[in-house]
C-alpha cells in the first residue's frame, strides 16, 4: 500500500510494511516539517509582476507554506495577494500563519496587498508595515491578532492613497495637500488612523481631504478636510447611518 499524506501539513503516513529502508529518511523529514510549523521562519518575495503568490504545502517535504512565521518581503510591482492553500493530498488544510509585511509600497504607485485561502473571494487587506496572526480554516483566512504598522506619505511623491483597515497614516503635507479614501467596504470596528507630521507648515497650509468612499463620516454624507498644524485623528467604522466616528480628534 502506498502511502499516505496527513491533511495540515502532508506529512507522510508510511503504510505498516512499506518504504523498507526508508524510514529513517521520512521520520527525519516529518520532524523537520514539524520544526517549521512550530517555530519555522521564512522571506516570501511579493516580487512577481505577472501573477499572486501561493505558499506550497508540499507532500512528504518541508515547503514555505508550512513555516510558522512568514515575512513578506520585496518592492510590489502589482496589486499583490498571498494565496494560502486550501488543502493538500490528504484533505482540507487548516493553518495559522504570522505574518510580517516586510515589502516596499512606498514610492507613488501605492499597490495594495492581501491574503486569502486559496478559492475564497474574501482577501483580507494587509496594512503597510504590519504583522498578523492569520487563521485558515480551508475556505477562508481570518484576521485574529492586528499588529498595526506605520505608512508615512510625504506629498512630494504621494497626493493620494487609498486606505486599509488598520492603516496608521504619518502625513507630511508641505508640498501639496493629500487625498486619503477610506476603505470601500468597511465592517464594524474597522479603524484608520492619520497624523500630521509636516517638516513646516502642515494640515492648516495643506489639508488632508478624507474622502467618505460612499460611507458617511458622523453620520454626514460629505467629506471631511483636515485643517489644522499638528492634527491627529482616528476613526472607527459604526454601522451605515454612523459610519465613520471619531476615536480621538486632537488639534496639539
Amino acid at each position: 500500500m502506498a502511502s499516505t499524506f496527513s491533511t495540515d501539513l502532508a506529512l507522510e503516513l508510511v503504510a505498516t510494511g512499506e518504504k523498507a529502508g526508508l524510514w529513517g529518511t521520512i521520520t527525519n523529514t516529518n520532524l523537520q516539517i514539524l520544526q517549521q510549523s512550530a517555530t519555522g521562519v521564512v522571506n516570501v518575495p511579493m516580487t512577481d509582476a505577472s501573477s499572486d503568490v501561493t505558499l506550497l504545502l508540499s507532500d512528504g517535504a518541508t515547503s514555505d507554506g508550512k513555516n510558522l512565521y512568514l515575512k513578506l518581503t520585496g518592492t510590489l510591482q502589482r496589486n499583490q495577494t498571498l494565496i494560502i492553500p486550501a488543502s493538500t493530498t490528504g484533505g482540507t488544510a487548516t493553518r495559522v500563519y504570522i505574518i510580517q509585511d516586510g515589502t516596499d509600497r512606498t514610492t507613488a504607485n501605492k499597490y495594495t496587498l492581501s491574503i486569502k485561502t486559496a478559492g475564497s473571494s474574501n482577501p483580507i487587506a494587509v496594512p503597510v508595515g504590519s504583522s498578523m496572526l492569520i487563521h485558515s480554516n480551508g475556505t477562508d483566512a481570518r484576521l485574529d491578532i492586528l499588529q498595526k504598522g506605520n505608512f508615512a506619505i510625504t506629498s512630494s511623491s504621494i497626493t493620494a492613497y487609498t486606505a486599509v483597515a488598520g492603516d496608521n497614516l504619518l502625513i507630511d503635507t508641505t508640498a501639496a495637500q493629500v487625498t486619503i479614501t477610506l476603505p470601500a467596504s468597511p465592517t464594524m470596528g474597522d479603524e484608520v488612523s492619520i497624523m500630521d507630521v509636516s517638516t513646516t507648515g502642515g494640515f492648516g497650509t495643506n489639508k488632508v481631504i478624507v474622502d467618505r468612499n460612499s460611507q458617511p463620516i458622523r453620520g454626514a454624507a460629505s467629506n471631511l478636510d483636515l485643517a489644522t498644524n499638528n492634527q491627529s485623528i482616528k476613526l472607527r467604522y459604526t454601522n451605515a447611518t454612523k459610519g465613520w466616528q471619531y476615536v480621538y480628534n486632537q488639534t496639539s
